[in-house]
């Protein structure tokens, strides 16, 4: 009589209780939410270093500081909305 095994006798066994030995870890949520938190970071920080270039800008363009911070302001502004139309475009092919 002919009986074919398993290359790992036992395998099925432990394939079962797996989900139950390793409980869900913490970390694997987590990662996403460093990665959101370290995205935002560096967005805000290049919006303010692009703010203040264009706030500088305007005042070696001989504006007034009222002008300046104006156009320091749009400057911040863009890049927050052209950030958040990147991350919504992204959104959207990656779902």
């Amino acid at each position: 009589m002919f009986i074919l095994l398993p290359a790992n006798p036992g395998e099925h066994r432990s394939r079962d209780l797996r989900s139950r030995q390793h409980p869900h870890s913490y970390r694997e949520a987590a990662v996403p939410f460093a990665v959101v938190l370290f995205t935002i970071a560096f967005v805000t920080v290049v919006a303010v270093l692009s703010a203040a270039g264009a706030g500088k800008l305007a005042r070696l363009d001989n504006a007034s500081y009222p002008a300046a911070l104006t156009r320091a302001a749009t400057a911040f502004a863009a890049v927050i909305t052209l950030a958040a139309a990147v991350a919504g475009a992204l959104d959207a092919l990656l779902t």
